[in-house]
């Protein structure tokens, strides 16, 4: 097993294949373990059911979670239609059921189909929104009804990629494609609903975040064996537009002063010495670079 100290443990992020029945938090505290250093962070969430890339900022990189261009994301999923449960997935209790003998393979087709692109989603229930200060997910945990108000979000593409026909149920295997902040599960609640069935998710994998993908990702148990983390500069290539900067402009950044240069985007860019070390990251206002955020220590 590979650890660290924490004082120099190098600042990057780490790209974990999460396993079932884990949290998110979970996952955190054993990063924070074979890092050596407590300063280990996740850029969104997945539930315990969920597998797939999760993203944890180590030291410095912690700053940037934050900043990431994470605007896109990517899941295998199977749909089971014909029941309906308390929280749209499988660890809910089962509200109804109703046959599907009477779905075939086209209906179920458009009925995905028609959530492609700009939608209002409601989200789940049980999801990590806030109503008045607590999660909603804990408001149902303790016996209220909770109403979400619907919210935009971006289908990009959703392709079934198999149907199979049970006694009572149909399970579909979907991908996906969408914005941050669109809900897996309440695309199963809503395809179920326009069908007239009811509908749930039982299994959910997310296969990218982002620019990084199950390729780049690697379970716990690998990690105990040997720790993968991608470099903080690495992790601004793949994230944002670069502009390279001179010693002098370098030194000027390091204390976030502004610049009197075009860097070539609105921004944010990240700035990188000229050895490629990733220093900050700026935006253009006017004739006059700022900056948002400096990562030199």
């Amino acid at each position: 097993m590979s650890t660290r100290s924490g004082e120099h443990a190098p600042a990057g992020l780490v790209v974990v294949d999460k396993s079932p029945g884990m949290t998110s938090h979970d996952v955190v505290a054993r990063v924070r373990r074979l890092a050596g250093t407590r300063k280990v962070g996740h850029a969104g969430t997945l539930d315990p059911m969920a597998t797939g890339v999760l993203l944890l900022g180590v030291n410095r990189a912690t700053r940037l979670l934050g900043h990431l261009m994470l605007t896109e994301k990517a899941y295998d999923a199977t749909v089971r239609l014909g029941v309906s449960t308390s929280t749209d997935d499988a660890e809910g209790e089962v509200l109804a059921t109703s046959p599907t003998t009477r779905l075939d393979a086209k209906a179920v087709q458009e009925a995905f189909a028609a959530l492609l692109g700009d939608i209002e989603q409601v989200p789940s229930a049980v999801s990590a929104i806030k109503v008045d200060g607590r999660r909603a997910y804990a408001r149902v945990r303790a016996g209220e009804d909770v109403e979400l108000s619907a919210r935009p979000v971006t289908v990009h593409s959703l392709e079934v990629r198999g149907l199979a026909c049970g006694d009572d149920v149909v399970d579909v295997d979907i991908s996906v494609r969408c914005s941050s902040g669109t809900y897996i599960r309440a695309i199963a609640r809503d395809v179920g609903a326009s069908l007239g069935v009811g509908g749930h998710l039982t299994a959910l994998r997310r296969t990218a975040v982002g620019p990084f993908e199950l390729a780049d990702a690697h379970t716990l148990a690998a990690l105990e064996e040997r720790f993968a983390l991608v470099p903080i500069a690495d992790v601004a290539r793949r994230c944002f537009p670069t502009y390279t900067l001179t010693p002098e402009q370098s030194a000027d950044v390091r204390v976030g002063r502004r610049l009197g240069v075009d860097l070539g985007a609105p921004g944010p860019v990240a700035l990188l010495d000229d050895e490629g070390a990733f220093l900050a990251l700026y935006e253009q206002h006017g004739d006059i670079a700022a900056a948002v955020a400096v990562f030199t220590s």
